[in-house]
């Protein structure tokens, strides 16, 4: 139950702490306008609804699929440790990636984030789903109602601490690096 519960939890806390930060650090590339974090978030709404989609779908498949969702969470971690070469930390890209003077900003946004976080805030987004369905085949006599909870109370301690302990305290770098400390975990 332990596994569950910590696997839920962390990944609630990732999902809603990487908003922010990454929101962070593309807002000044491209103006600061409110235009921008909203493309953002709908950026992170789409992946967010394309996972749950993923997790429902793998949810309803046999033990095999399992393997696939390891081996993409281990393609993720690989391309982090490359990217973790090439920047400051594994998922905040440097200067020289960002973008010139553009017209329409959307796609070159759309493409950072992919390039990014896409992949693993994917990955992370299926976690709840999919853990609360792989419990209830494992445990088919207890309720996941609590770990459901327990992704909300992730999610909400990852928007109070953000503002408040991560943001004031840490740079960009730092919160990118030890994001991806938490992701491997």
């Amino acid at each position: 139950m332990a596994y569950f519960a910590l696997c839920i939890f962390l990944s609630a806390f990732l999902l809603f702490q990487i908003q922010p930060m990454i929101a962070r650090t593309f807002l000044p590339w491209f103006g600061g306008t409110s235009a921008v974090w909203s493309i953002v978030q709908m950026f992170f709404q789409v992946l967010l609804t394309g996972g749950y989609a993923y997790a429902n779908w793998l949810s309803g498949k046999s033990r095999r699929w399992g393997i696939f969702h390891l081996v993409l969470l281990s393609v993720s971690l690989g391309l982090m440790l490359i990217l973790g070469q090439a920047w400051k930390s594994p998922i905040m890209p440097d200067a020289s990636w960002k973008p010139g003077q553009m017209d329409l900003p959307v796609w070159e946004i759309c493409k950072l984030l992919l390039i990014t976080v896409g992949f693993p805030f994917f990955l992370l987004s299926t976690n709840s789903p999919l853990m609360q369905a792989w419990f209830h085949r494992t445990y088919p006599e207890k309720i996941a109602y609590r770990l459901y909870a327990l992704s909300n109370a992730g999610s909400l301690l990852a928007l109070i601490t953000y503002p408040v302990m991560v943001e004031p305290h840490l740079t960009l770098a730092w919160q990118g690096r030890l994001w991806s400390v938490l992701y491997l975990v």
